[in-house]
């Protein structure tokens, strides 16, 4: 096999690879957008095998751009087509992850609140003798999810 051939079929790769990619980050975000993110966890584990060979195969190509360069320029503009479409569909995705993170930390912070101001005060004293302030039972938040 020459290296054009080569160079054409790792181009080829890449575009297909970028196009599934983008379609399932496409399919998640429209799950995200209609407050369906349950839809997304059945394919959570394939997806992130798809962005790791993602990541991998265009970290060779950055660090060696002559692995393409025996490409036809009609395959290099398709890949670099495909590549700005997955930037404004990975883009999208993130503002929707974001939007359900937020949401969700919302919900949290809401329910912690009303359950702390639900309980009776607990009766504790101070260190110096008075009666400490506050509720001393801790209600964890996790703020890395």
């Amino acid at each position: 096999m020459s290296d054009a051939d080569l160079a054409r079929a790792r181009v080829r790769q890449l575009i297909g690879l970028t196009r599934r990619l983008g379609d399932r980050l496409s399919a998640e975000t429209e799950a995200l957008e209609t407050h369906r993110p349950r839809d997304i966890a059945a394919g959570l584990a394939e997806t992130q095998e798809m962005a790791n060979l993602y990541r991998r195969d265009t970290a060779q190509v950055k660090a060696d751009p002559g692995l393409l360069s025996a490409a036809p320029a009609a395959d290099k503009r398709e890949l670099a087509d495909a590549t700005r479409t997955f930037d404004d569909i990975l883009n999208r995705h993130a503002r929707a992850v974001e939007a359900a993170r937020t949401i969700s930390e919302g919900l949290v912070r809401t329910i912690a609140h009303e359950v702390t101001a639900s309980r009776t005060p607990a009766a504790a004293y101070a260190a110096d003798g008075r009666a400490a302030q506050g509720d001393g039972r801790a209600v964890a938040f996790n703020r890395t999810a």
